[in-house]
């Protein structure tokens, strides 16, 4: 049974950092490429960054270049490394595979940036 399980979100300030992490289970992690997601209140589910096994990244545009994904196929788990977060970065973020979630999706972690 697959299981994906997100954790680190919280409250912070604006120009704030997280760091997340989605720990994967009942699959070979090192087998898929894995991405991070989002969801803001009335929104739909949207994509945020992706990467390979091998590492090659790729993010959206509204997160290039502030955001940034790893993973480590040991632990069998995915980080996502938030920096100059800002209020329109408020969700729930979800990891899954990519770039199509073929997977049930976790709980999700809140991420709430506010002053």
């Amino acid at each position: 049974q697959v299981q994906l399980v997100e954790s680190g979100g919280g409250l912070v300030q604006p120009g704030g950092s997280l760091r997340l992490s989605c720990v994967l289970s009942g699959r070979i992690f090192s087998d898929y490429t894995m991405g991070w997601y989002r969801q803001a209140p009335g929104k739909q589910r949207e994509w945020v960054a992706r990467t390979t096994s091998s590492g090659i990244t790729n993010y959206a545009d509204t997160v290039k270049g502030r955001f940034t994904i790893s993973r480590d196929n040991a632990k069998n788990t995915l980080y996502l490394q938030m920096n100059s977060l800002k209020p329109e970065d408020t969700a729930v973020y979800y990891c899954n595979s990519a770039p199509s979630s073929v997977w049930s999706w976790g709980q999700g972690t809140q991420v709430t940036v506010s002053s």
